[in-house]
Parts: structure tokens; C-alpha cells; sequence
């Protein structure tokens, strides 16, 4: 395979890979999670999240997104009776984070969490404000809106985050009496976050493998990675001591994706994963990768 015609530029933070190198332009796409009872599910995704069901829903699955925008964002599908995520986690997801197009849109659905009562945690990370949920399984949720990136700061060339306390009464100014009225065009899958077993193993794979850019590597059992300068796309953590992959009979994401800006940029992932010693089911523009633990990424154009 030929080298790539265009290279991410530098970024003013981070760590490239040795070879390859995903570009700038690369994003999350859907995520897929199995869960107990679609039903259950679907109203909370709908009732407390904002989302709206585009596709499904009296079935066995359902696709959920935005009205405006038209791109599933969430895929449920149930596998009646599955147990729900164990308190001490399963390597596989920590949570999957759900980016609004701006603070105010933030501030909105802080102010409709409130307002149905559904408790949170909130985080103040410096790059973002972030508010962290559960599902009816287990399955972990952050909802957040990013800084502006002329505010980030960097030290050694490393990203400064952190998990700071969040400015309730601050962001709720900033909603201006507007009510939530869902999830607003413009939303989309801002990042993944893993449990994993080990993070060299991790970072060999997702970082010098996968071609991911490391942001930020000092925080406590914990590294960042990103493509094209963003803050990161994907968390990996060791903060599930002796967990297991999550079973066939349990809620668990199923994939995620990666979207790369052609299928010539997939075919080159498939072929620096596979020089990697990691094999890709199927083709461009469309293949299925694992991590160590059996997470699976599906990487399309």
C-alpha cells in the first residue's frame, strides 16, 4: 500500500504514530449496544436523552438520531433478559459520549435533567463540560459540549484535562429560559471510552496500529488518543481491575465505528492494522476490526 497523499498536519499537543497516521477529517459514527428490553430502552433514549427513533423500535432493534439530521447516532438491539452491566465494569465500554453543537444546548438539557429529576454526575475537563449518565442497563453515557479549542492549553506537549467540578449554576445561565426540546442538529458521536486490560497492549494497538494520535498519557490508568487535533476520540483505561469481556448474554457494546474521508484512507487502516499482526474481517469501504479484549471497531468511508 502506498503511502497516504496527505499526512495530518502537526498538532500543537499530542504524539503521532511511528507510520501510519489516521487524517484529519476522521470521526466516530454510530454506536451499537445490546440491551435487555427495547422498549425500556428506547423511552429512555427518547424521554431522557433527546434522541428520536429514525428506524424501528417494534422489533428486535432501533436506530436513533436527530430529526434534522437524518444519521443514526445510537443502534439498540435487544437480547431479551441480557444482565445488566456489573457495578465493577466489563473491559469493552465505559461509556459512549454524545456531543451537542454548543453550551447552550448543554445548558438545555442540564436544565431538563433537573426538571425530571434524573440525577448525573457533571465534570468540568478544561477542554469540555460533560454530564455522565447510565442507561436502564448499565451502559454508560456522557453527554457533553466542547470548549472552544482557542482555549485549550497544552504543557510538554500534552493536552491539559482534567476532571474538575462543573459550574451548575454558570452553564445554567447560559440556557436563558430556553427549554430542551431534544437532542438539536448538529449532535453527533463525539467519543468512545474503553476498559481494557493493559494500555501498552492498548496503545500498541490503537495508537501505533490504528494510527490515533496520543493527547494525553499522564492521567492516572488512563490514555487519550485523537485523530486531526481534536481533544481525543477514544479513552482507554485500566479502571475495571480483573474484568472480563463482557458475554453473549449480557448488555455490552457491540461496535463502534470509525469514519475515515475515503475508501482509500480505510484501505490503508486495514493495511497498517494488518501489517500490525491484526486481522480486518472484510473489505473497503466497509471492515470489522477487534481490539485485544474482542472490542470490535468497524471501520468505513
Amino acid at each position: 500500500m502506498s503511502e497516504p497523499e496527505s499526512r495530518s498536519p502537526p498538532s500543537p499537543f499530542g504524539i503521532a504514530p511511528e507510520g501510519y497516521r489516521l487524517p484529519p477529517g476522521t470521526h466516530l459514527g454510530r454506536v451499537r449496544l445490546q440491551v435487555a428490553d427495547l422498549g425500556r430502552s428506547v423511552n429512555y433514549y427518547e424521554e431522557v436523552l433527546g434522541l428520536r427513533t429514525i428506524e424501528g423500535g417494534g422489533g428486535q432493534a432501533a436506530l436513533l438520531g436527530t430529526p434534522g439530521d437524518g444519521a443514526a447516532l445510537v443502534e439498540l438491539h435487544e437480547r431479551a433478559g441480557a444482565a445488566p452491566v456489573p457495578r465493577r465494569g466489563r473491559l469493552g465500554l465505559y461509556h459512549f459520549a454524545i456531543l451537542l453543537p454548543d453550551r447552550r444546548a448543554l445548558a438545555r438539557f442540564a436544565a431538563h435533567l433537573a426538571e425530571r429529576g434524573v440525577g448525573a454526575g457533571a465534570s468540568d475537563h478544561r477542554v469540555s463540560e460533560a454530564f455522565y449518565l447510565h442507561d436502564p442497563d448499565g451502559l454508560g453515557i456522557e453527554v457533553y459540549a466542547d470548549r472552544p479549542r482557542s482555549s485549550w492549553r497544552h504543557e510538554g506537549g500534552q493536552l491539559v484535562m482534567a476532571t474538575d467540578p462543573l459550574d451548575l449554576a454558570d452553564l445554567l445561565r447560559e440556557a436563558r429560559g430556553e427549554p430542551w426540546g431534544g437532542m438539536p442538529e448538529g449532535t453527533g458521536i463525539g467519543h468512545i471510552h474503553l476498559h481494557v486490560g493493559d494500555l501498552a497492549r492498548a496503545e500498541a494497538y490503537y495508537h501505533q496500529a490504528l494510527g490515533l494520535d496520543k493527547t494525553v498519557w499522564s492521567y492516572p490508568g488512563a490514555l487519550f488518543l485523537s485523530a486531526g487535533g481534536y481533544h481525543h476520540h477514544l479513552g482507554l483505561n485500566t479502571w475495571a481491575p480483573g474484568g472480563e469481556p463482557a458475554g453473549e448474554d449480557e448488555a455490552r457494546l457491540l461496535e463502534w465505528e470509525l469514519c475515515l474521508p475515503s475508501p482509500e484512507h480505510v484501505g490503508e487502516v486495514h493495511a497498517s492494522l494488518k501489517s500490525a499482526g491484526h486481522p480486518v474481517e472484510g473489505g473497503v469501504p466497509d471492515g470489522v476490526a477487534r481490539d485485544p479484549w474482542g472490542t470490535r471497531l468497524r471501520i468505513r468511508a
